[in-house]
C-alpha cells in the first residue's frame, strides 16, 4: 500500500493503484506502471512462427548461394530476406505446428536465364557429389560462358557445401567435395546457372535427395 506524507500535497512512497511513487535525491517522483503485456501465444501466432523457423534453418547454411540467386530480388531489402519471404509464401507446408520446407518449390535461385537440362547427381564417390546435364547453350537465352552453381545442403548437420562459379554450361559436369562427416547423411541436391557477368541466372532446380557416400 502506498503513503502520501504531509497530505494530498505531499510525496507518494509506493504504489496506488498503477502509480508507484518514490524519492530520488531527495526529489519526489511518481509514474504510471506500464500495463503488463502478455507475449500472444495464438495458434496463429504459433504457427507462424513455426513456419519462420523452418524456413531460416533451411536458408541459413545457404547466404552465399542467395546473395547471387536473389540480386535482382535486392530492393531496399537484401538478397537473404528476399529468399525469406519467397520460401515461406511458396514453399512451407505440413500440418501444423510441424512445418516443412518443400524443396521442389523452395527456390535458392530466381531468374529468367535459362536452366539446367536433364540434370542428375551421383553420389556414389566417398566424399563427392557429381552434378551433370546435356548442353543447351544454343537454346533460349543460355550461353556457352554460363556458369553452373551446385549446392549440397545437409538438414542434420545445417550445412551446405556448393560450387558458386562452376563449370560451363557446355562442359556438363561438376564435382562438389563434402566432408567425411558426412557419409550416411541424407542430403538435398540443387542446381542452377549464372550468367558469366553475374547480371543473369536462372531458377534453381532441386534434383531430389541422396545418402552421402
Amino acid at each position: 500500500m502506498g503513503k502520501i506524507s504531509q497530505g494530498i500535497l505531499g510525496g507518494l512512497s509506493g504504489k496506488v493503484g498503477n502509480v508507484i511513487g518514490g524519492n530520488w535525491k531527495g526529489i519526489d517522483y511518481i509514474r504510471i506502471k506500464p500495463s503488463s503485456v502478455a507475449n500472444p501465444r495464438t495458434e496463429g501466432q504459433v504457427n507462424q512462427r513455426n513456419k519462420f523457423s523452418a524456413t531460416l534453418e533451411y536458408l541459413q547454411p545457404n547466404k552465399e548461394f542467395l546473395k547471387i540467386g536473389y540480386k535482382s530480388f535486392a530492393t531496399k531489402k537484401t538478397e537473404f530476406n528476399a529468399a525469406m519471404s519467397y520460401v515461406l509464401n511458396n514453399a512451407v507446408g505440413g500440418v501444423a505446428p510441424d512445418f516443412t520446407v518443400d524443396y521442389a518449390n523452395a527456390l535458392l535461385s530466381r531468374g529468367s536465364l535459362s536452366g539446367a537440362l536433364n540434370a542428375t547427381t551421383d553420389l556414389s564417390a566417398a566424399g563427392q557429389v557429381s552434378f551433370a546435364w546435356d548442353d543447351n547453350s544454343t537454346e533460349g537465352n543460355a550461353n556457352t560462358t554460363d556458369k553452373a552453381m551446385v549446392l549440397v545442403y545437409n538438414p542434420s548437420k545445417k550445412e551446405s557445401m556448393y560450387v558458386l562459379n562452376g563449370a560451363d554450361r557446355t562442359v556438363g559436369l561438376q564435382d562438389v567435395t563434402i566432408p567425411a562427416t558426412y557419409a550416411g547423411d541424407t542430403v538435398e541436391l540443387f542446381i542452377a546457372f549464372v550468367s558469366l557477368d553475374g547480371s543473369q541466372v536462372s531458377n534453381s532446380i532441386y534434383l531430389g535427395s541422396g545418402t552421402a557416400s
